[in-house]
């Protein structure tokens, strides 16, 4: 996968820590169904953000193809997906969730809307969404960015990070041609 080819490919986070694996294979599979699913990084487990009580997520990045504009893959699919899911969204942001679907970086867009927001605000104070999307995009530098991502990764905590190779390479067999 050439990065001189990103302009119509878009990084999709995906998590889930209420059974995960079940529930990312599903909500891959309907994505793959609508934007081909090109690459999948490395699933990390890492534990729920200020909520010890919740089970682990796993996390990881896909690199997709679509024409599709932003609002319409946040919208029209990724939100569609995660409902036919059985994710439910609520006041708590950080509630325990079935999947979770986000636009990392899409092409060479920058969008500050309240409800959209590309590159993702989170990319870079989040490790586990930095070295999962440099997996796939080792020279990546998210638009609007100064520097690349490479250069941002905290790569202590990067090295601290628990792959689920397991799962990683079922994901793979699955869904990569």
């Amino acid at each position: 996968m050439g990065e001189d080819t990103w302009k119509n490919r878009a990084y999709i986070s995906v998590a889930g820590n209420i059974d995960p694996e079940r529930n990312i294979l599903a909500a891959l599979k309907a994505l793959n169904a609508v934007a081909p699913v090109e690459a999948i990084s490395t699933f990390y487990r890492t534990q729920a953000l200020g909520r010890p009580e919740q089970p682990d997520y796993l996390n990881g990045v896909v690199a997709i193809r679509t024409g599709l504009a932003p609002r319409s893959l946040k919208f029209d699919v990724l939100r569609k997906i995660e409902a036919a899911h059985g994710r439910v969204r609520g006041a708590d942001k950080y509630a325990a969730r079935t999947i979770d679907l986000d636009i990392l970086v899409h092409g060479e867009m920058r969008i500050d809307e309240e409800d959209l927001k590309i590159p993702d605000p989170d990319l870079c104070s989040r490790v586990f969404l930095a070295k999962a999307l440099l997996e796939l995009a080792p020279r990546i530098t998210p638009p609007g960015w100064k520097v690349p991502l490479a250069q941002a990764l905290d790569k202590t905590a990067a090295a601290a990070l628990r792959p689920h190779a397991t799962f990683t390479k079922l994901l793979g067999e699955r869904l990569l041609k």
